[in-house]
């Protein structure tokens, strides 16, 4: 085979980094017994995807979702007032986006300045 080279083609990683943004935001639960139940009140929400994995459950919104926490404690079969910040905290293992904890839920922003418009943060200088 003289004359002939070999041209070798290099598959695109599916690892690559996208630093555009994706107007989504989300957290990992714990694949435990509260964590299923969380997954499950959230499916029932606009905009809002839960893929079950082994060990843990990724919930993903677009824009904007409300976690509230009488809705979870209903579905928990608890009293209201039962699931809370910390309930949740406890349960999370990680979220990207921006979070605000309320007294009766805890709300996710995909974009920051929503998040500030909403507790009435000016993110001007000056």
């Amino acid at each position: 085979m003289t004359g002939t080279t070999s041209r070798f083609v290099i598959a695109e990683s599916p690892f690559k980094s996208d630093s555009t943004a994706s107007n989504k935001c989300g957290f990992t639960l714990m694949n435990n017994q509260v964590g299923v139940v969380v997954a499950e009140v959230m499916r029932g929400k606009p905009n809002v995807t839960v893929m079950p994995l082994p060990s843990m459950i990724r919930v993903d919104a677009v824009g904007r979702m409300d976690i509230v926490y009488d809705e979870v404690s209903e579905a928990l079969g608890e009293e209201p007032g039962y699931f809370d910040a910390a309930e949740f905290e406890e349960n999370m293992s990680t979220h990207y986006g921006r979070m605000i904890h309320e007294d009766d839920r805890t709300i996710m922003f995909a974009n920051p300045e929503d998040a500030a418009e909403y507790i009435g943060f000016d993110l001007r200088v000056g």
